[in-house]
């Protein structure tokens, strides 16, 4: 019997967009919510679970492709991008998806890959630039 993919146990294997570093992430709960665990190296991000489904339904609502935009937490996301999106107060949450103080960020790094595992989303897989829309 194969477990449950996107488990801690069995976490989905991810490379981010530019293919050129891998993670892994998984559901869990932490303090009865439910989270994205993404673990990149020995460093462990959380990320709110509602991101995929919320991420999904406003690039549905946007209709094309848009760009990831991916920067750090000290660092502004660029206006019109994912990145900003997943940090906005305009979003479903009214700001961060990301839950650990410090690194909130990276939201478009991260979370686009495992949306297009999921089948979910395009993304595009350039050196730099990349982009995702809804499927």
């Amino acid at each position: 019997m194969t477990k449950e993919l996107g488990t801690k146990e069995n976490p989905w294997k991810l490379k981010t967009p530019p293919m050129t570093s891998e993670y892994e992430m998984y559901k869990d709960e932490k303090g009865g919510k439910d989270v994205m665990v993404c673990v990149v190296g020995k460093t462990a991000l959380l990320y709110d679970y509602r991101c995929i489904a919320d991420l999904h339904a406003m690039l549905t609502k946007h209709g094309d492709w848009m760009e990831l935009g991916s920067a750090d937490e000290q660092k502004p996301a660029k206006e019109g991008t994912v990145e900003a999106w997943g940090r906005s107060e305009g979003n479903p949450i009214g700001g961060w998806y990301g839950l650990k103080k410090g690194l909130r960020g990276r939201f478009g790094m991260y979370v686009p890959p495992l949306m297009e595992t999921l089948g979910l989303a395009e993304v595009t897989h350039e050196a730099r630039g990349n982009k995702m829309k809804a499927k």
